[in-house]
């Protein structure tokens, strides 16, 4: 089987995705048959619209914004201890130049 070459889709394209299997009485598998996409690209979608609306939720899960706040928090936290180095040697220089 020939793979098929990468197609990225709009978040409209794949909100009424979501929406077909969410509201539909079609299966995940028949409404990515009928739009002509992977049943595993699908069901990821339907997974991420669920976590971000709250539904289903498991505990491990982050919504959008808690990941966009994760990865903020994690440049600030690697600022911080770059800085904080800088003090370090900073400190260092200054002491041994005071002896």
């Amino acid at each position: 089987m020939a793979r098929r070459k990468r197609r990225s889709f709009s978040a409209e394209f794949k909100a009424e995705a979501v929406r077909l299997c969410q509201v539909g009485d079609r299966s995940i598998a028949k409404v990515a048959k009928d739009l002509d996409l992977t049943e595993t690209a699908l069901r990821e979608w339907v997974r991420a619209a669920e976590t971000n609306v709250g539904r289903e939720k498991p505990p491990e899960t982050l919504t959008g914004a808690e990941r966009e706040e994760l990865a903020r928090l994690r440049r600030e936290v690697k600022r911080l201890q770059m800085e904080r180095e800088i003090l370090k040697k900073a400190a260092a220089f200054f002491a041994k130049e005071s002896e």
